[in-house]
């Protein structure tokens, strides 16, 4: 059967049968990394839903409603007990008393779902989605961070839902940054506790009208200023503004400058 060589020839040899022979004894290599890759089964939408998948229940509770939302995010687990083994979002529900937004809730979460069985870097539609908008205003949702809009909220729930499963890698705080936050939390408290010192009349003697000198008594910081709190978090005093960079009521005036104190930015630099 003739061969047609479409490329260049430049170079040839001639096999002889002690050639074949050769080759034949010669054991083969190790599959490659690429070769070992194309057995890893990666996310498509060709994929079959199984019977069962692990899934986790979000709780979100806006000032919108009078009902919370319930968002369900279930995962498919790819590769399962092997070195490639991960974890794919696979389809979102949502399910509330509250079924004033049943229509465009149902529309997006189907429409997500085949976004997420399409397989790919889905991370993109946590920025869609924080990026939207109410024209009515949004809303501070418990904890002091600004939410543009209940979508906004929904689009928070699948980036803390991604990190978790490891397709989102935060960038953590340097242990500088860190530093830097706690020694501004722990500077207002102080402040705030210098504000409200108690500072009583001294009482005089009765015959020559003298003061008795009396000490200072320091108030210690109030709780509402700055209290870690059980998850790890801080809560912020109620005067406290947001905070652009991190969207969070914790701006506070230190020193004649705004200052977070959240994320450590200050208006000062």
């Amino acid at each position: 059967m003739a061969t047609r060589i479409d490329k260049k020839i430049t170079g040839y040899s001639v096999a002889l049968p002690e050639d074949k022979a050769k080759q034949a004894d010669t054991p083969a290599a190790p599959a490659t990394g690429e070769e070992r890759g194309a057995k890893v089964i990666q996310m498509h939408e060709k994929i079959e839903r199984p019977e069962t998948l692990v899934g986790t229940t979000y709780k979100l509770k806006t000032p919108l409603f009078e009902h919370a939302l319930y968002v369900t995010i279930n995962d498919i687990v790819l590769n399962a007990g092997s070195e490639h083994e991960h974890r794919r979002p696979f389809e979102i529900f949502i399910n509330s008393k509250n079924m004033d937004h049943f229509q465009w809730i149902v529309a997006l979460t189907r429409i997500m779902s085949a976004v997420f069985r399409k397989g790919g870097d889905v991370t993109f539609l946590v920025e869609e989605m924080k990026a939207v908008f109410d024209p009515r205003g949004g809303y501070f949702k418990a904890g002091g961070v600004y939410m543009p809009s209940l979508v906004a909220e929904l689009g928070s729930i699948v980036e803390e839902h991604l990190k978790a499963i490891g397709m989102i890698q935060e960038p953590g705080m340097s242990p500088e940054q860190r530093a830097l936050i706690e020694e501004k939390r722990a500077a207002y408290a102080q402040l705030e506790s210098k504000k409200n010192t108690d500072e009583p009349v001294a009482p005089r003697d009765e015959h020559s009208g003298e003061l008795f000198p009396e000490p200072r008594v320091h108030a210690p910081a109030r709780d509402e200023d700055v209290a870690v709190t059980g998850d790890g978090g801080a809560s912020f005093p109620p005067s406290a503004t947001m905070c652009h960079k991190c969207s969070t009521k914790a701006i506070v005036i230190m020193d004649g400058c705004a200052t977070c104190l959240n994320c450590g930015y200050s208006k000062c630099g």
